[in-house]
């Protein structure tokens, strides 16, 4: 049976993979923080798009080229 100190790789994996996950907790709660204490932005306001629109009649050149 191995000798759990001298398997020091698994140790730093383990410290690794907490390491991590800590880091991911403390970024959820700060992210969670900031969203409440920030006052509400309204959203850019919304303009109409304009789209134009190009009719191609069968007997067109354009037509008779793409096909």
């Amino acid at each position: 049976m191995s000798d759990w100190t001298s398997l020091w790789y698994v140790w730093l994996i383990l410290l690794t993979v907490f390491l991590l996950l800590l880091c991911g907790v403390s970024a959820s709660c700060i992210k969670f923080c900031c969203r409440k204490k920030r006052l509400p932005v309204e959203p850019f306001p919304r303009h109409p798009c304009d789209l134009a629109g190009i009719g191609i009649d069968s007997d067109s050149t354009a037509h008779s080229t793409v096909t």
